[in-house]
């Protein structure tokens, strides 16, 4: 719903207010209702969304008579119509066969339900008598508590029926449309006042991002706060400014900000002449919080266009009741930030991503609890057990070092207050009346959330993003009981901190012993982009230099919990579960802090974009000092795993690190880089140019990556023990000469190789070699390596392995030591980066008999014959998941269970299981 549908739904309800008959008047109705929330006028009047006296079939014996009123297939809302002035919770009289029954509203729409087909029963029962709109969400129990929206309020209330047209998935994405929406409206306002700023250049850079952050802050709370109804009408502000002239605006805004920022006493210490000058002003409330106390701020004269975008777009264009906290104040702050302004796009975190820490961390363990409590059968220990939970809840802390726009701490704030609402309801199963101030009953509070920002303005929308979503979970507790529920004025809320998490004491801002729990995404920062004072954050946490950034939230939390049950989860690039740096960080975190972790989330794709999506391969790690907890899970491939042990490389195996070695620790042969050439090109001979080189025997293949994985075809002057004599008949032979020595004396780093401009830098061109990308793709089971003889010339995007045998292709070919590569490999992004020292060096060996050696040579030539079937497919071709050949594909199965049968392994282990078995086979190596 948009503003502009306001005026139509005051007018509708006005239109109806005079009352209405349930058979004449309920498709004009909720057509007119339909339309409001977004179903198009097409099905409407085809009536393909909803199903108007839908027939029911009879059982036998069956006698009553009637039809259902209104139907929405889609979403599965049964609606029981009523005439105007008809008691929605009393008995009627209904014919059933040849007498008649008293049956109320709600067990007349039970009893067509019972009659519906089984993909038909209802999640919503909606009754209605145009005056009264009572929901019944019974997707869990029909004994569920009903909401009840009046007509008078449907201007206010309208979302609330969104469940008619929307599934919880749709309205999730709904939800998030609307907060990406709201943040291009902040964009525009930003954008107008950078270019009225332009025209003050005696203001700095600073106080103009000041002033403009701070102005956009305390708009979107009074757009907000107008459609929430906080102020004394839904158009207050709108009524306030829209016969301002806009260059008169930025004064009249700065009297109002006056008066939000002033007490009730203190208006009326106000002189006359204040009193008099501000009669509309005097109905704005006071909204406390500090969020209008700073006055040091610019308040430029408004354009008639940023009254335009203010009023007409931003005011009477959309509804800000409707945003998502969560998401919104992630869009708001990247929206007014210059870095992510230059990356475009609205940047946030998805509330589903939010889930995958909050959910294992807490609150899958809070819903079992109330799943548990609902399912008693004595009311009063039910409700004992519920006023048990939720004092539980307000007593948990929660702690977001890095917390960013605070969407981890707004979601979570949403998610305990939804729980206590059930609680609420649990205790109060029919509306109480006049209860007093409504924070007498609700005690989930959002003094209870902590968090440390390094950005000052972001510290502002963290705590704007709770305010809002305090008031929309207000807004949902008002059907349980009648209270005072006075929003404003704010309770001051200070418990996000501005500064270097890395350098406070977290122990000032919320003390260990008070704290539940710590969560969180903080900054993730490789080393080439680090500033040197995130440098020199790292070097206080590890010697190690080559650590992502997010680490040292690791190495923090660990101190910080020490000798507390403190849980923590965090998001963190997957790079430090892989390769070189995960002993150095995980064997402090696990031998020496004595850290457990307990649930992991293996790498994944973290989308926080809507626009220009942020592929970051990440993972999410729970850890506390908890030994003892029986249930501990991997996440991996939307699959959850119980694990006995969780380790560095989140697999559920021994606490084992693979370190860099410098040669291999169980075979003799060696993983080499390819020849590394330093001839700015100059030797390379394209195809075209091989006509000039006819009868030249020193041209041989070049092999780099784009070579071996996509058949492109280029050529080198390989003239290694070439006679010069022969060279020199050869004229093209000796323009790449000339141009290498060239090339080399322009080359700072190839001095020393001017006087021989016709050889390469390296001169590897063993007889057989393995070759191996240095990098391939995630997607692919395998890494396409290849069986090659001395016609190729190997270059240095791949490495080798000299004098290699088909043995030992069918190894390192095989899903053994794919799933080691895939567990201990480092990445580029999200490819695999195969490296000696590590991947190949530490890779152990089987000991296999004679006949498993011979067969695992039969396998892996039948692996090498197909390719050959193919000869103009490329190797990535040959290798892509989504068309690999069937053939191909038979013969990697045979090769795998050869491979598996020489180790010893069970053909039917996991990847992960073959890891952990692997694992202790280099822990025996290395002992």
């Amino acid at each position: 719903m948009n503003k502009t549908s306001k005026k139509e739904i005051q007018n509708f309800i006005k239109s109806w207010s005079t009352g209405a008959h349930e058979v004449a008047d309920k498709v004009t109705f909720w057509n007119t209702i339909l339309r409001f929330l977004g179903v198009p006028q097409e099905q409407i009047d085809n009536r393909t969304f909803i199903d108007y006296e839908k027939s029911i079939k009879l059982k036998e014996n069956e006698h009553f008579n009637g039809s259902i009123d209104a139907y929405i297939p889609s979403t599965k809302v049964l609606i029981e119509q009523k005439t105007s002035g008809v008691d929605l919770s009393k008995p009627e009289i209904r014919p059933n066969g040849g007498h008649t029954e008293k049956i109320t509203p709600f067990e007349q729409a039970r009893r067509y339900d019972a009659h519906l087909s089984a993909n038909e029963h209802a999640n919503f029962y909606v009754l209605c008598n145009f005056d009264q709109i009572i929901i019944y969400d019974i997707r869990e129990s029909v004994d569920t508590k009903p909401i009840t929206i009046e007509l008078k309020d449907l201007d206010k209330d309208l979302n609330s029926l969104d469940f008619l047209v929307n599934t919880h998935e749709n309205r999730i994405q709904k939800e998030q449309q609307i907060s990406v929406d709201a943040g291009k409206l902040v964009s525009k306002m930003y954008d107008e006042l950078l270019d009225i700023f332009s025209n003050y250049p005696t203001l700095d850079d600073e106080k103009v991002r000041h002033s403009i952050n701070e102005l956009c802050v305390r708009l979107v709370f009074c757009l907000y706060a107008e459609d929430a109804g906080l102020f004394s009408s839904t158009e207050a502000f709108y009524d306030y400014l829209k016969d301002v002239a806009p260059n008169q605006i930025g004064l009249k805004l700065k009297e109002l900000f006056e008066v939000l920022n002033t007490e009730d006493d203190d208006r009326n210490k106000k002189d006359q002449f204040w009193k008099d000058e501000h009669p509309v002003l005097e109905t704005f409330p006071y909204v406390n919080g500090g969020l209008f106390a700073n006055t040091d701020i610019f308040i430029p004269p408004f354009t008639q266009k940023l009254k335009d975008i203010l009023l007409n777009e931003a005011s009477m264009g959309f509804n800000w009741k409707s945003i998502s906290p969560t998401i919104f104040g992630a869009v708001f702050e990247s929206t007014l930030n210059p870095e992510t302004r230059r990356q475009g796009g609205m940047h946030y975190t998805s509330v589903q991503n939010i889930h995958k820490v909050i959910d294992p961390l807490f609150l899958n363990d809070l819903k079992t609890e109330l799943k548990q409590i609902k399912a008693w059968k004595q009311p009063k220990k039910k409700q004992e057990l519920a006023k048990a939970f939720q004092m539980k809840l307000s007593r948990l802390t929660f702690f977001d070092p890095a917390c960013g726009s605070g969407n981890f701490l707004t979601e979570t704030y949403l998610s305990l207050r939804k729980l206590e609402n059930e609680a609420l309801r649990i205790q109060y199963p029919n509306p109480v009346l006049d209860v007093g101030d409504s924070d007498e009953y609700i005690k989930v509070s959002i003094q209870q959330f902590y968090g440390i920002e390094i950005n000052d303005f972001a510290v502002s929308v963290a705590k704007t993003a709770l305010w809002i979503a305090e008031s929309q979970m207000m807004e949902e507790t008002k059907d349980i009981f009648y209270a005072n529920w006075d929003f404003l004025p704010l309770k001051t809320y200070t418990r996000i901190h501005e500064g270097n998490a890395l350098r406070l004491d977290w122990n000032e801002i919320c003390p260990n012993y008070e704290c539940s729990y710590v969560m969180g995404n903080p900054p993730f920062i490789g080393r080439k982009f680090r500033t040197p004072d995130q440098d020199a954050d790292l070097k206080k946490f590890f010697d190690y230099k080559d650590i992502d950034y997010v680490a040292c939230w690791f190495k923090k939390a660990a101190q910080y919990m020490k000798g507390t049950t403190i849980h923590c989860a965090f998001v963190a690039t997957n790079s430090i579960t892989q390769g070189e740096q995960v002993y150095p960080i995980w064997n402090s975190l696990i031998n020496d802090y004595k850290m457990t972790i307990n649930f992991a989330y293996k790498s994944f794709v973290w989308d926080n974009d809507t626009q220009n999506k942020a592929h970051v391969h990440v993972v999410i790690i729970g850890f506390s000092y908890i030994k003892d907890i029986k249930d501990k899970y991997i996440f991996a491939n939307n699959q959850k795993q119980k694990a006995n042990q969780i380790n560095g490389y989140l697999l559920d195996a021994p606490n084992v690190y693979i370190l860099s070695s410098s040669k291999p620790l169980d075979t003799k042969l060696k993983l080499i880089n390819g020849n590394v050439p330093l001839d700015g090109n100059a030797l390379t001979v394209m195809p075209e140019e091989l006509p000039e080189f006819k009868d030249f025997r020193y041209i041989k293949r070049l092999v780099g990556a784009q070579e071996l994985l996509h058949n492109r075809k280029r050529y080198v002057l390989w003239l290694v023990n070439a006679p010069a004599s022969e060279i020199k008949k050869c004229p093209a032979a000796m323009r790449h000469i000339k141009l290498c020595r060239e090339k080399r004396m322009k080359l700072k780093s190839a001095q020393k190789l001017v006087d021989t401009p016709t050889l390469f830098r390296d001169t590897h061109n063993p007889k057989s070699f393995i070759a191996v990308p240095v990098v391939s793709s995630q997607r692919r089971k395998y890494v396409p390596m290849a069986f090659l003889n001395d016609n190729y010339i190997p270059m240095n995007a791949i490495q080798i392995i000299p004098d290699a045998t088909i043995y030992d292709f069918g190894i390192l070919e095989s899903i053994v030591h794919m799933a080691w590569m895939r567990v201990v490999a480092g990445r580029l992004k999200s490819d695999y980066r195969y490296s000696k020292n590590i991947v190949y060096n530490d890779f152990p060996w089987p000991r296999p008999t004679q006949e498993q050696r011979e067969k695992i040579k039969q396998t892996a030539q039948e692996i090498l014959d197909i390719r050959e079937k193919y000869p103009n497919e490329s190797l990535a071709d040959l290798y892509d998941p989504m068309l690999m050949k069937p053939d191909l594909i038979k013969a990697h199965k045979a090769n795998d269970c050869a491979v598996m049968e020489a180790y010893g392994f069970d053909k039917n282990l996991t990847e992960s299981e073959i890891v952990a078995h692997l694992f202790k086979m280099y822990e025996n190596l290395t002992k």
